[in-house]
């Protein structure tokens, strides 16, 4: 049975990050969300192919997600994953590139420009944490995610405003893969409640993100339950290089709800 989540593999510092690879050009590095069952395959698997016609795309499992490596006896948070981030960076001989990162994953293309400056392009940050807020109602539900495909349903219906995204295929194949041996161990030991305390480890103080000097394309949909859109006025705001598109009719998931739409975005600003 072919899987087509599972690509490559290599060392990552003390771990092994599975990962995607597509497309020639200057690097772009896909950074996938936090949610139960996610994969760099199931964040990205429409906007990839699009994408990969103009940029050379990777796209890792994060430590604890997909099919990297699932360690219980580590400290997960921000720390972790931007060393991940460099460490797959420098295992590949990649000494700059753009990032795409997805909510959790915006928060680490974030980390990654405050941190090593040098190492980034330019950010696309897609219904981004990174700034600080109270934790949302959704938010603290995908966080606490316990495995059962009812309470995946409830998942999918959180993360999109258009339901027809929301359909029983897809919730199983995401409760099968947050089953997966190790997961739900590794999941269930991220985002301790209280949860707030994972979103503070996530956002940057104001005056830190107004360093970042980068150019920047913020994306978020209008109607988004997990991630409150306002994040991203904020962001715009506090970016000095950045612009902001908000899509309408749309969810958490603008990868996938506006999938087209999000790709051409991206591959329009990596490329001018």
């Amino acid at each position: 049975m072919s899987r087509p989540e599972i690509g490559k593999s290599v060392k990552t510092g003390e771990f092994t990050t599975n990962y995607l690879e597509q497309g020639e050009g200057f690097p772009l590095i896909f950074i996938h969300g936090s949610g139960p069952g996610v994969s760099a395959y199931a964040n990205w698997r429409l906007v990839l192919p699009k994408v990969a016609e103009v940029a050379h795309c990777y796209g890792p499992d994060m430590i604890g997600f997909g099919y990297s490596s699932k360690p219980t006896d580590v400290k997960y948070g921000r720390e972790l994953w931007t060393k991940q981030i460099i460490d797959f960076m420098n295992a590949l001989g990649i000494e700059q590139a753009d990032f795409v990162g997805n909510s959790f994953g915006g928060s680490l293309s974030l980390s990654v420009a405050v941190n090593y400056p040098e190492r980034v392009r330019k950010i696309v940050m897609m219904g981004p944490m990174g700034v600080e807020f109270n934790i949302s109602y959704g938010l603290n539900e995908v966080w606490g995610y316990q495995p059962s495909p009812e309470n995946m349903m409830q998942m999918l219906d959180l993360f999109t405003f258009n339901k027809k995204f929301a359909n029983k295929d897809l919730a199983n194949v995401r409760y099968q893969a947050s089953i997966e041996p190790g997961f739900q161990e590794a999941f269930s030991s991220m985002f301790p409640a209280p949860r707030q305390r994972s979103v503070d480890d996530l956002s940057f103080p104001d005056d830190v993100i107004k360093t970042v000097k980068h150019e920047a394309l913020i994306v978020h949909g209008r109607e988004d339950l997990v991630i409150p859109v306002e994040n991203s006025y904020r962001l715009i705001n506090l970016l000095p290089n950045s612009e902001l598109h908000i899509f309408r009719g749309c969810g958490h998931w603008t990868q996938i709800e506006k999938f087209d739409e999000f790709a051409t975005l991206v591959k329009g600003f990596v490329t001018r």
